[in-house]
């Protein structure tokens, strides 16, 4: 379990916030589940490098259903050339649903990563911005910080497995990181998106894992 360990390696919490939990403005099925064990695992310290990223979407959000007229939550359109999911109104600058979940103890983070500040772009992956007017990907910094700090492994968690987390996941491998995903500690939107989920995380080389491995440790 040494590599697990590694000061080298480094875990990103994904949006573990108020409004994708049960009774929150776009909740995940069974969201709440994984606070326990996100709050034990940042209380161990088995990181040496723990980021956290946090929606914090403007009013008006261009992902926001509320946005486009004649639209309703989930349905699909296309932006900037690409499929676009358009979500309820949800982590809102300043509100309590987009605060970082109070019942996580947080004092092991090194940093957090705050996503969807722009109202004309979404922004699910911690480590760059969904495809803007020019078809570009900013990034978000994270993946410049983690290399300075000599990080060359991430282990992935939180919201929403499909979506948010999925996409971390997949630009961490594509940024150059072995990239493990922790299921247990994830949760998605829908849960008959997961065997679509195991399925692309196999065919990019991204590992399942489960974090009870790395709190017995």
């Amino acid at each position: 379990m040494r590599q697990l360990l590694s000061p080298h390696a480094a875990l990103v919490v994904v949006d573990v916030q108020p409004d994708f939990m049960p009774g929150g403005a776009l909740a995940c099925h069974d969201g709440d589940a994984i606070v326990p064990g996100i709050d034990q695992l940042l209380r161990q310290r088995r990181f040496h490098h723990v980021v956290a990223t946090q929606d914090w979407h403007p009013r008006g959000h261009i992902s926001f259903a509320s946005s486009h007229p004649g639209h309703v939550p989930f349905d699909r359109i296309t932006l900037y050339e690409q499929p676009q999911t358009l979500w309820p109104d949800h982590c809102v600058q300043g509100t309590p649903g987009a605060a970082l979940h109070p019942q996580v103890d947080w004092s092991a983070l090194d940093a957090v990563i705050r996503k969807g500040r722009d109202p004309a772009v979404d922004s699910y992956s911690g480590f760059r911005e969904n495809h803007g007017p020019e078809g570009e990907r900013p990034s978000t910094g994270l993946a410049g910080w983690l290399r300075e700090r000599g990080v060359d492994e991430v282990f992935v968690c939180g919201l929403a497995r499909e979506v948010c987390v999925l996409w971390t996941a997949q630009d961490a491998l594509e940024l150059g990181f072995r990239t493990h995903l922790l299921w247990d500690l994830s949760r998605p939107v829908t849960p008959d998106s997961d065997d679509a989920t195991r399925a692309t995380l196999k065919a990019r080389g991204i590992a399942i894992v489960e974090s009870t491995s790395l709190i017995a440790a």
